[in-house]
């Protein structure tokens, strides 16, 4: 039988942040200013990375790849977000909310396949330096990049669907500030648990088996920085390593606190404060993070500022 015909809710209450009038106009000022940051810092690096041509290298592409991603992560949530702010209905349609949590999911699915090609990218830079040039050419650089992509959005898209298909004839108010896999299973007339478990399978997989990727390729990347016997060259590596060490933990952390641990029985207000870590702080925190520790993207980033200022 198909649900949706059941479905009587048409659209959907965000109810995002608790607060009078007043606390609504700062939480707007802020989510702005953090929005409008976000968007100058990671759209200055893709600018940087595509007009400087020493930048045209396998880490810089990676990095002005990850910093276009970011743009249209944050996009997916917050310019909602700041609308909701300021209405007295707070509304979504039904379809918009599924395209929300479809992008948005698919997004960060995309984010977590593009960090363990960074990782790559770096254990075979600091760990096989002869081979990486052969390896790790701009044709594979490329690849790799279509293929996060692809994958990223097709993750998710089975469980967008079996979602959507569920029976929602109300109430239709949802507790947070973005369409959430949890606030919509509460709001089904019928129990999925099928649909929840496939989701919650998939989710944990995919964050759990990056996760130790990742961190696999870091330990032989730090085994073999400890083997330098240059100290320049130790900091060098470790400053590069750091910056996306730094990325990988905000990020991760918080997904494994939303995704993997239970969260249903946590309050409200703190699930929309761990959604908040991993959707708008790590990306107004990327530009941050990777132009101030690197000093070929800080010479680039100068050199695009002079030439907006011209």
């Amino acid at each position: 039988m198909n649900n949706s015909v059941k479905s009587t809710v048409t659209e959907f209450v965000l109810l995002g942040f608790s607060g009078g009038q007043e606390m609504q106009i700062f939480l707007f000022s802020l989510f702005f200013g953090v929005y409008i940051f976000t968007m100058m810092g990671n759209g200055t690096i893709v600018c940087a990375v595509r007009w400087d041509q020493r930048l045209h290298t396998p880490m810089y592409i990676l990095l002005g790849n990850f910093a276009f991603l970011e743009i249209w992560y944050i996009t997916s949530t917050v310019p909602n977000m700041l609308a909701n702010f300021l209405s007295e209905t707070k509304t979504i349609s039904f379809v918009g909310c599924f395209l929300q949590f479809y992008f948005f999911t698919s997004l960060a699915t995309t984010e977590t396949y593009l960090l363990c090609v960074m990782a790559y990218d770096r254990y075979l830079a600091i760990c096989r330096p002869l081979h990486y040039p052969t390896i790790m050419t701009l044709q594979l650089c490329y690849i790799l990049m279509f293929l996060c992509w692809l994958f990223g959005f097709l993750s998710y898209s089975v469980s967008t669907m079996q979602l959507s298909q569920l029976s929602f004839c109300g109430p239709n108010i949802i507790d947070h500030f973005m369409c959430d896999m949890d606030p919509l299973m509460s709001l089904s007339c019928a129990p999925a648990p099928i649909t929840e478990i496939v989701f919650y399978i998939l989710s944990s997989l995919i964050i759990i088996l990056t996760l130790l990727y990742i961190l696999g390729s870091y330990i032989l990347l730090l085994i073999a920085v400890l083997r330098v016997p240059s100290a320049a060259g130790r900091r060098k590596a470790l400053s590069t390593c750091g910056s996306h060490l730094t990325v990988v933990c905000l990020f991760f952390g918080a997904l494994l606190a939303m995704y993997v641990s239970p969260t249903s029985e946590n309050p409200a207000e703190l699930q929309k404060i761990i959604t908040l870590f991993y959707s708008v702080v790590t990306p107004f925190l990327n530009p941050l993070i990777y132009s101030l520790r690197n000093k070929e993207v800080k010479a680039a980033l100068k050199k695009v500022l002079r030439i907006e200022r011209a």
